[in-house]
């Protein structure tokens, strides 16, 4: 399967229709099935059509699904278990918190320094991989949700996962199916937001 249309340059139709109509939907209300094989294959590679100066491609994945969802949930329920007072709610909020979607995507920022790309310009560039993946989820008939929650910054969790010292958790992209009807969100007036300089 290619990464990429055959044929470049030509309009795609509805492009803007699919971008305006993007939403999130809550990982904590979706359902299966997920994206299979090709599907995520694809997703993948429309996340990585995005800018990246000097072709660093300061990214990398990592991908839970599976058995994975609950190596992961036994992970983050093994580091919450060791904090005071932690409650057996906590607990098993955590263990179940990669089932909540079928398929779960860690993008992960691998910023390089020592170079003239400035590291804020190859963040950026992880968090258009996110955004991304979002639109390319949504041209296929699923939902996503672009989330970090307290896992995605914790030292152990971040070993555990296999993450170097200059990597980061960009977004964990959850991807499934609505469990209800999504409705969009309350969004700026764009005039409210613009200046001219």
């Amino acid at each position: 399967m290619s990464d990429y249309p055959a044929t470049l340059n030509i309009p795609v139709p509805n492009a803007l229709d699919l971008i305006m109509s993007r939403r999130s939907g809550s990982a904590k209300a979706m359902k299966g099935p997920g994206p299979d094989p090709d599907q995520l294959r694809s997703i993948l590679a429309a996340g990585i059509r995005v800018p990246d100066h000097g072709k660093l491609a300061p990214w990398r994945f990592i991908v839970f699904e599976g058995e994975g969802r609950t190596r992961m949930g036994a992970i983050l329920a093994e580091v919450v278990a060791g904090t005071p007072d932690v409650s057996a709610e906590r607990i098993t909020q955590e263990r179940n918190r990669f089932l909540r979607a079928p398929v779960v995507v860690a993008v992960v920022s691998r910023t390089r320094e020592q170079m003239p790309i400035p590291l804020w310009e190859q963040e950026l560039s992880a968090g258009a991989v996110c955004m991304n993946m979002l639109t390319a989820a949504h041209a296929m008939g699923f939902v996503a949700n672009w989330l970090t929650e307290w896992c995605a910054y914790h030292p152990r969790v971040m070993d555990k996962m296999g993450l170097k010292v200059t990597e980061r958790v960009a977004g964990f992209i959850y991807l499934g199916h609505p469990v209800d009807a999504l409705e969009d969100r309350p969004r700026p007036k764009v005039e409210a937001i613009t200046t001219r300089f």
